[in-house]
């Protein structure tokens, strides 16, 4: 049987599209609720930098940029050697609704991964975007 290859969360929140995708796409929406530092170039083939203050870092690559419905980027997987070149696929969908917006995250790309860290990225990944999403919902209640 092979490995899960798919996290899927997705929330309603209660504020509108334009006020998400800035919380997503900029350096200074990022900070409020993913990273303590960032930096973005909000472009297909741009460049993000995250980091938080245990001292981890997350080099990101855009994908893809739809403002304001989908944004998309590459990253490594924690556990992984910095020099691999295996990434998982990050993709926020937003979908405007009656009271805000749906925000649905898909991360693909674990199957990838070999046996020994398949788990220990997967479960991570899982934990984390649970905690991020719930640390997002925060950030756009108090803003």
């Amino acid at each position: 049987m092979g490995f899960p290859d798919r996290i899927e969360r997705t929330t309603d929140l209660a504020h509108p599209p334009s006020k998400v995708w800035a919380a997503l796409t900029t350096a200074e929406g990022l900070i409020g609720w993913f990273g303590n530092d960032a930096t973005i170039d909000l472009r297909p083939g741009g460049a993000a930098r995250m980091s938080w203050p245990e001292g981890d870092v997350a080099d990101i690559r855009v994908e893809r940029v739809e403002e304001p419905r989908v944004f998309g980027f590459t990253w490594r997987v924690d556990g992984m050697p910095a020099d691999d070149p295996r990434r998982t696929y990050v993709e926020f969908t937003l979908e405007p609704t009656p009271r805000g917006t749906r925000l649905t995250v898909v991360e693909t790309g674990f199957a990838q991964l070999p046996e020994g860290n398949y788990r220990t990225g997967y479960d991570s990944h899982v934990e984390g975007w649970a905690r991020e999403l719930g640390e997002l919902v925060g950030y756009l209640d108090a803003a």
